[in-house]
């Protein structure tokens, strides 16, 4: 396994191409992603004393608090859980264990590996496939001391066909094969079982069932598609697969626990509810590192990353318990978004919204562009909404250009033709987001 190695401004650099502004935050993730790079290079007996430094974002809702931790994930290519913490309940109630997050980063980290090890054995898994459907088309002769003549015509014509099927002349033709049907899922329930032994009964007992295989007609090029994936994972390990999936999870996983603000007792209330705290107690173990059991063997959570997020509008960060504070050292307070970070998120990330919009006109052959100014009123429109209603940050955006494009993309390609070019100007965002500027009743134009 080789980790990215970036370093902390080339980290930066990279997050800059997608998240305007939140310098500090990005500065504070990007020096723990580089310190799992140093930890893993650094002498084996004080590599298991080195710890990650777990990181705390506080920041109002649509500011990039999550677009941070998908995009770090995605740099690291390390297994990567988004989780929400309202999700999880107090041990003994009904509702989504604390453990299932540390479950489904091991699910994820066997998913990476399993696709890393097809890939390396496709050209291989593509010759299994091509005999496949060349048995289908001409099945081989046994060869006997009578038919060495049509043994060797056989394979001729095999070899003719072989040629036929890479060049994909035969790829409308029809063939009879057999794939593999997916296992049904088994339901176990039972009082008092956890998740975590409910998977694993379930998964044992789907092992127990026989793989049962159907015949399809299929297309030569449909058939490709369907046993290639047969075909790969017939040459890989399951086991190692494993291992090294677990030891992924365990070195380089990164959770992301949002929503973690909904967890924290609010000073000097109480209820029935569901106890909040005795979330918080649970997910404590596995942040200050547990071992964990999954399907796919125990993880020691020990080296995994944590970042947490919330908004902390009502409650604050000293209202979680003082342990779990303990274990979320690092501090980082997101900035809300200006007028002019509104205008810089329109413009220059690679994935902006206005440039989503421009690819989808594309696809139908219309050429979409934007006037300067009026991706300066848009960002003033968006600012000021979100100052007068709810300030929902960036996801504003998503339903100004929403209530902008809607007529554009409705007449599209009937009313406007194909090759055909749309201007956005100021005009155009003054006349039909007017409404919104107006009207202090906005319910009609917020998501």
């Amino acid at each position: 396994m080789t980790l990215v190695n970036l370093t902390p401004r080339e980290i930066v650099k990279e997050l800059d191409l997608y998240i305007i502004g939140q310098q500090d935050a990005k500065k504070n993730v990007a020096i723990a992603l580089r310190n799992r790079w140093r930890r893993m290079n650094v002498q084996e007996d004080m590599r298991k004393e080195i710890m990650p430094n777990n990181i705390l974002m506080i920041g109002s809702t649509g500011v990039g608090k999550t677009e941070i931790a998908r995009r770090l994930a995605k740099i690291a290519q390390a297994p990567f859980v988004k989780v929400e913490a309202s999700k999880f309940t107090e041990v003994g109630y009904v509702g989504r264990d604390v453990e299932s997050m540390v479950r489904d980063l091991v699910d994820q980290a066997v998913g990476m590996v399993q696709a890393e090890r097809k890939e390396g054995v496709l050209a291989k898994a593509k010759e299994s496939v091509e005999e496949v459907i060349l048995d289908a088309l001409i099945p081989p002769l046994v060869v006997t001391s009578d038919n060495e003549s049509d043994v060797e015509l056989n394979h001729k014509t095999r070899t003719r066909f072989r040629e036929k099927i890479r060049a994909g002349e035969l790829d409308d033709r029809k063939i009879d094969i057999e794939t593999l049907q997916q296992k049904a899922s088994v339901g176990v329930m039972a009082p008092g079982m956890d998740e975590g032994s409910m998977m694993q009964i379930q998964d044992m007992i789907s092992g127990m069932v026989p793989k049962k295989k159907r015949k399809r007609k299929v297309t030569i090029k449909e058939a490709q598609k369907l046993l290639l994936d047969e075909e790969a994972e017939k040459l890989i390990d399951m086991e190692e697969v494993k291992d090294e999936a677990v030891y992924r999870a365990e070195n380089t996983g990164i959770i992301f626990i949002d929503e973690i603000d909904k967890v924290a007792a609010k000073s000097g209330k109480s209820g029935g509810e569901v106890s909040r705290e005795g979330v918080q107690r649970d997910l404590l173990p596995i942040v200050e590192g547990s071992m964990v059991s999954t399907k796919h063997g125990v993880i020691n959570t020990n080296h995994v990353l944590f970042i947490a997020a919330g908004a902390f509008h009502v409650a604050r960060p000293s209202d979680l318990i003082p342990e779990l504070q303990g274990r979320f050292p690092i501090r980082v307070e997101l900035n809300a978004l200006t007028q002019d970070d509104f205008y810089k998120i329109l413009k220059d990330p690679k994935n902006a919204l206005t440039k989503q919009y421009e690819a989808l006109l594309e696809a139908e052959g219309v050429e979409l562009t934007w006037e300067d100014d009026a991706l300066q009123r848009l960002a003033e429109l968006t600012f000021e909404v979100n100052n007068e209603v709810e300030n929902i940050g960036a996801r504003r955006l998503y339903t100004l250009l929403s209530q902008l494009l809607n007529d554009v993309l409705f007449d599209v390609p009937e009313v406007i033709p194909k090759n055909a070019k749309v201007v956005v100007t100021k005009d155009m965002v003054d006349e039909r987001l007017s409404n919104i500027v107006k009207h202090k009743d906005l319910s009609e134009f917020i998501l």
